[in-house]
């Protein structure tokens, strides 16, 4: 007796077993239920708008991607900082949140073809000297050009020498600034970009870096329009691919073919051109 029901116990775990990694295999091929993450807290890519809903243009984006994909997506707020450790925790199952890929994060998670593409750039308050000292814009690739960009940065020491910067924390603006930046500024990392915006405003500190598509929509608030941006912008190198593109678990390579597929429909077909225009004024999908 004893013995037959040690044995049917075990059959009932096997079948259950089973059944358990079918049902996974099934979802990692289906993904008919997708949890994505972002930041809420970088307009006008994604923000909390002030009924406590997520908005912005990734939100946008991230349901429309949902819909092509034939997914019921939830879409829920973490902040930057533990954004990586959450998803490899399984706290959620992707990530868009103007992430650009780096070899640190290629380490952790894997990519997908990136959605947007766009520069870093410096703003400060028009009366500070350096609205003036450190020019008009020109855009450098530290990939593509190093040394055209290496020239750049050593042009703006002497305008730099002294001055705070302001970053978000965890951010390629802050891989930059300290590789580059570090002995010229002294370098003040925040938790989100509002934050530095209010304390450029409030004359705390003198400039600050960050997506150039986030400065122009933080120039439109009431509080930042005394801000302009100047001198040279730079994407990729330290600062990453210069792209947006979603994070993933290293093995959800069926989830990675889903949003390539999307992301690639999106981009052919003009939905994303429309969309950010409407949310930045320009087109900044990938064009290579």
């Amino acid at each position: 007796m004893k013995t037959g029901l040690i044995r049917w116990m075990g059959l009932a775990a096997s079948v259950l077993i089973f059944l358990t990694g079918a049902a996974r295999a099934d979802e990692a091929g289906q993904w008919s239920k997708i949890r994505i993450a972002t930041e809420g807290a970088y307009a006008p890519w994604n923000y909390t708008s002030s009924d406590g809903k997520l908005a912005g243009y990734e939100i946008d984006l991230a349901q429309e991607l949902c819909r092509r994909m034939k997914a019921d997506c939830e879409i829920v707020a973490q902040d930057w900082d533990g954004m990586l450790p959450a998803l490899n925790a399984g706290k959620f199952d992707a990530i868009i949140a103007s992430m650009s890929v780096t070899p640190e994060r290629q380490k952790v998670a894997s990519f997908s073809v990136p959605y947007a593409k766009a520069p870093n750039a410096f703003m400060m308050m028009k009366d500070n000297p350096l609205a003036s000292e450190l020019g008009s814009r020109v855009d450098y690739s530290l990939k593509k050009d190093p040394e055209g960009a290496k020239k750049a940065i050593a042009a703006m020491a002497t305008a730099l020498k002294g001055k705070v910067l302001g970053v978000q924390g965890s951010s390629t603006a802050a891989t930059f600034a300290t590789a580059e930046l570090k002995d010229l500024v002294e370098i003040r990392e925040y938790k989100t970009t509002d934050e530095h915006n209010l304390d450029l405003a409030a004359g705390r500190i003198d400039l600050v870096m960050g997506n150039i598509t986030m400065l122009k929509a933080a120039m439109k608030q009431p509080d930042m329009a005394g801000a302009t941006l100047a001198g040279p912008t730079f994407i990729e190198g330290v600062l990453g691919s210069g792209t947006a593109n979603v994070a993933m678990r290293k093995d959800d390579t069926a989830l990675k073919a889903k949003f390539d597929a999307a992301i690639a429909e999106v981009n052919t077909d003009g939905f994303n051109r429309t969309l950010t225009e409407k949310w930045f004024g320009v087109d900044i999908t990938p064009k290579d």
